[in-house]
């Protein structure tokens, strides 16, 4: 339960100290007093939006905290304990912010994003505002309160998983498909580009080679002709070459070197060089005699160094590059599935997956089926003391799988008779405002009964409701208090005297500055409050008797 809550420079509160105690607390005061502000404080303790327009006048930051025995609530331990933030049996919430706009939340004293504190507070606190009887007209949120009723979180999570398989294997299957589309065409350019390779019959290293002899076959008349005036020089030319000088020279040294010892190696050397030279001299003619000058196979080298070439530049590679360019092709087209197997296999799995989810989706049909009917029957009675003594409530539900969705297969919609003699009809259609509050209210009295948080907070859920219609309420309430901790915003006499405890909200105004006071009354304190909830601003004998009835009722 909520034991505690400090709200310091929020709005036009300074300061404020509020303790809390378990039963059914009823808060009262003038209007735009600020009744709802302990209200709205809280909301932020529990991750509500926040933002600088909050920070009191003059004031640097808004620090609000939540003071929650947990000893008994069990899923509010679980979840401190999953995220490593238990400290004994009291959970702390704390928010700062700052009149810049940026917001920093604690747990327990440990700084954490504020989408923890929202987590955390589902287990802690369920509030029900003043507004709620619109919401009541959307169907996503007359779902949501069946569900909260039944409490089969278990079926909802079956189903919400079944619909993620189904989706998501539905969603693999459209994709192969598109990508078996792609694939397709990605195989028909691919089988068209190898067919050209294929047929080009390329082989490895061969591109070098055919331009090694592509240059020779292009240059073959000037390496002809730079040969045999080679082999003139060395040894072709009959008056003067170099073989024969080289002769001459050798003589001379060999002569030198019998004048001379130390000149003996010059020979030597020369002798070398003649044996060099006429090795070169030999190697020239054999090249000489293996040059082609045959214009068919210059022909041939030449288209076949074209169709490379031009192959080449048309698949964007280089020509070196074509052969493993073409073995590449080769393994894409391994790599495309194209096959009608894998398709029908992913649709036996998405079918698989369909009936799955259907099946879930049908049992959690029956269970809100069931407790539709239970329902039904206590919001009926219920309306009946909310002074619609002759109307009906039904809630409806279709179940059609063309209502999918992770919530299953079910459009549920919430019906109602306000006269004898009507047919059931959505809410909308027939509640008056009035009737809207009267079925809202005794909805969230009826579910609130089976929700899981210890505390509930009513705020001004009794709009639109007077008389011995707004006594049934309190009646209401304070039962529910008996179990579980309420805390109620209220401009009813009626409600208010129901409570076990009451706290007044009172704004005053000094010099220049208004400041927003919360405090518990005694028991003299609450009848003179009664009293002017029921007389106004003139509070006489015959209210404050009145007042006392009420206490005493």
């Amino acid at each position: 339960m909520l034991a505690h809550l400090s709200v310091n420079n929020f709005a036009i509160v300074k300061s404020l100290q509020i303790e809390l105690q378990p039963g059914m607390t009823t808060i009262t005061g003038e209007t735009g007093a600020g009744k709802s502000i302990a209200i709205d404080a809280l909301g932020l303790c529990l991750g509500s939006r926040s933002d600088s327009g909050m920070v009191r006048q003059g004031e640097d930051k808004v620090d609000l905290c939540a003071s929650f025995m947990i000893e008994s609530n069990l899923s509010a331990q679980r979840w401190l304990e999953d995220n490593e933030l238990t400290d004994g049996e009291e959970c702390i919430l704390r928010r700062v912010i700052g009149k810049d706009g940026r917001s920093r939340a604690f747990i327990n004293g440990n700084p954490v994003p504020v989408s923890q504190l929202k987590s955390l507070g589902q287990t802690l606190v369920s509030i029900h505002g003043q507004h709620a009887h619109h919401q009541l007209l959307k169907k996503e949120y007359q779902l949501t309160l069946l569900d909260q009723y039944a409490g089969h979180q278990s079926l909802l999570n079956n189903v919400q998983k079944h619909y993620q398989a189904w989706r998501q294997a539905d969603n693999t299957l459209k994709q192969t498909i598109q990508n078996g589309q792609q694939n397709l065409a990605q195989k028909q350019l691919l089988e068209y580009q190898i067919k050209e390779l294929d047929e080009l019959a390329l082989l490895e290293n061969e591109f070098t080679e055919l331009e090694e002899e592509h240059k020779k076959l292009s240059n073959s008349g000037e390496l002809l002709s730079l040969t045999q005036q080679s082999l003139d020089v060395i040894n072709d030319n009959d008056d003067v070459n170099a073989i024969a000088l080289l002769h001459t020279v050798i003589h001379q040294t060999q002569q030198l070197g019998e004048l001379d010892s130390s000149l003996s190696s010059i020979s030597e050397m020369l002798n070398e060089a003649l044996i060099q030279m006429e090795e070169a001299s030999s190697e020239l003619r054999n090249y000489l005699d293996s040059i082609d000058m045959d214009p068919m196979r210059m022909q041939m080298v030449e288209e076949r160094y074209s169709r490379v070439m031009s192959l080449a530049k048309k698949h964007l590679v280089l020509p070196e590059d074509l052969y493993q360019h073409h073995q590449d092709l080769a393994k894409q087209i391994e790599a495309l599935d194209c096959s009608d197997e894998r398709i029908e296999q992913l649709q036996a799995e998405v079918d698989q997956a369909l009936d799955k989810y259907l099946k879930s989706s049908e049992k959690l049909s029956k269970s809100r089926k069931r407790y539709a009917k239970e329902l039904n029957k206590l919001i009926s009675e219920s309306m009946h003391q909310l002074s619609m003594e002759k109307a009906r409530f039904d809630i409806s539900i279709n179940n059609d799988p063309k209502y999918a969705s992770p919530l299953g297969t079910d459009d549920v919609e919430y019906l109602v008779s306000a006269n004898p003699g009507q047919p059931l009809q959505p809410l909308g259609k027939v509640a008056s405002g009035g009737e809207l509050s009267r079925i809202s209210l005794a909805i969230q009295v009826i579910t609130a009964q089976k929700v899981e948080t210890p505390s509930l907070i009513f705020d001004e859920v009794d709009v639109g409701i007077s008389g011995p219609t707004a006594a049934v309420v309190g009646q209401m309430l304070r039962k529910l208090g008996e179990s579980t901790q309420i805390l109620c915003v209220t401009h009813l006499p009626q409600v208010a005297g129901s409570g076990h405890q009451q706290m007044f909200v009172a704004k005053k105004t000094k010099a220049g500055t208004t400041e927003t006071r919360m405090f518990t009354l005694s028991t003299e304190q609450r009848v003179e409050e009664l009293a002017r909830l029921l007389g106004g601003s003139e509070i006489t004998s015959s209210t404050l008797a009145n007042a006392k009835e009420l206490m005493a009722a």
